[in-house]
């Protein structure tokens, strides 16, 4: 029976296996539109911004009416905003980027996030995994981020 077994997985992942993989490696990649190539450039920008304490940055790109919501759920404004990133340090290490346009105008950029910090801090705010989705507007020509809410993820367990 164990035989039959064996043989009957061998058989069926010969079979699924390599046309899994071909699929996979003759699906050619979407490249980015040029909207989606903007908006994905400027969420790098804030998140350079962010790793290098920028305030500078944060005061252009944040729209005059910016609000958030952190991960632990608290609102925030725009001064909140470049209070918390205005200090270098911040390592976040950004994932699985996807771009939705809206309208004209107007697209929310999602993606996971992993804050690279210390082995002594990893269990205290904020949380490791999150995932960030920015709401950026076109205001006089410019992409402003007009709202973003980080939600904390979780994996593995508690």
């Amino acid at each position: 029976m164990r035989v039959y077994l064996l043989t009957t997985a061998y058989i069926l992942s010969a079979l699924v296996i390599p046309g899994a993989m071909a699929q996979t490696a003759n699906a050619p990649d979407k490249p980015f539109s040029p909207l989606e190539q903007t908006l994905i450039d400027n969420e790098k920008e804030f998140i350079a911004a962010a790793k290098k304490g920028d305030a500078a940055y944060f005061k252009r790109a944040l729209a005059d009416d910016f609000s958030f919501v952190a991960s632990d759920g608290e609102l925030g404004g725009r001064q909140d905003m470049i209070d918390d990133f205005s200090s270098a340090g911040t390592d976040i290490m950004p994932y699985d980027v996807k771009v939705l346009s809206i309208s004209e105008g107007v697209a929310v950029v999602t993606y996971d996030v992993v804050f690279r910090v210390p082995p002594s801090e990893d269990e205290g705010p904020p949380p490791r995994y999150q995932h960030f989705s920015s709401l950026w507007v076109k205001q006089g020509g410019a992409w402003k981020m007009k709202f973003q809410q980080r939600t904390a993820s979780h994996w593995g367990d508690w």
